[in-house]
């Protein structure tokens, strides 16, 4: 029984083979970094991004070509993705170099762009358009939470309205969106689940990652862990967390991804974070084992 729909399945189904995604370093930064709206950055974020592992010396170009070649007997299809900070965050111009830069191979199918809401506009959306003819687009947009509060405390700086602003510019120009989710945030409750959940059942979108938080090495969020004022989800309370949203949320969306992938040398903790396929198993077992699967319990928008 599919508990879920998985990503590695979907791909397969879109592009005919298994599709890799390659993650590349566009050396682009935030606007709660470069002091636009603040500065530091998101609290549970490093000074390498989200992708940890990503920061390298080499152009895009090179980056591209180094990662294909690395992953070249795994898949023969694959989709690069500019993950870390705001990858809409440019002019038009040095947005198109960018992405072009990329775009160098023809075994790549796909464009992924993964940005903050407040850095979407027309003029985005029409040149990530631009590229639908020759590949399949995907704009992945960091939500978290939909309590406000969180969205200040953690120094992220958008609106609920901005998301919802960039997800009907996104859904205009018929551009494939995944939604980033954060489970665990300073403060946050059971109430706010529920309430993010009731949210992403009112938004037309296609996919969805779902976070863990976890602390990363020289962030606000490690110095508010150690000083004891922030304290990551257990185990149990996460597999309860993430039964609750799947079961809850549109048995259409694609999961993308279910727990977080934190880079050994920067993480801190939890420590079950570092057993990813625990999680994996976990739910497959628990959703199997109680006849449970994606979209049970889903309410439709207009309840």
């Amino acid at each position: 029984m599919k508990v879920y729909n998985r990503l590695n399945e979907y791909l397969i189904n879109k592009f005919g083979s298994r599709t890799l995604k390659i993650s590349i370093d566009g050396g682009f930064t935030c606007p709660n970094r470069d002091g636009s709206k603040s500065t530091g950055g998101c609290i549970f974020c490093g000074e390498k991004g989200s992708g940890v592992n990503l920061k390298s010396n080499l152009d895009i170009s090179n980056q591209v070509r180094n990662l294909l070649n690395y992953k070249k007997d795994r898949a023969n299809k694959f989709i690069v993705y500019f993950q870390n900070f705001t990858n809409t965050y440019a002019s038009i111009d040095t947005l198109k170099e960018k992405y072009d830069s990329a775009l160098i191979d023809e075994r790549i199918v796909g464009l992924d762009i993964d940005t903050r809401a407040d850095c979407i506009n027309e003029e985005v959306c029409k040149l990530l358009s631009s590229y639908k003819d020759k590949y399949e687009v995907f704009v992945e947009l960091g939500l978290q939470s939909v309590n406000e509060k969180t969205h200040t405390f953690i120094n992220q700086h958008i609106t609920n309205q901005d998301f919802i602003n960039a997800l009907e510019l996104l859904n205009k120009y018929k551009i494939e969106t995944i939604i980033h989710i954060m489970v665990g945030l300073p403060n946050e409750t059971n109430e706010d689940l529920n309430n993010l959940v009731k949210f992403l059942n009112k938004c037309n979108y296609q996919g969805l990652k779902i976070h863990s938080t976890y602390i990363v090495k020289n962030t606000v969020l490690e110095e508010l862990y150690n000083n004891g004022y922030y304290k990551p989800l257990d185990y149990d309370d996460y597999i309860d967390s993430l039964l609750f949203i799947l079961t809850n949320i549109s048995p259409d969306v694609i999961i993308h991804r279910i727990t977080g992938d934190p880079g050994k040398e920067e993480f801190v903790a939890p420590n079950w974070m570092l057993h990813k396929k625990k999680v994996l198993n976990e739910i497959d077992k628990i959703m199997s084992s109680n006849n449970l699967y994606q979209g049970k319990f889903y309410k439709k928008k207009k309840e």
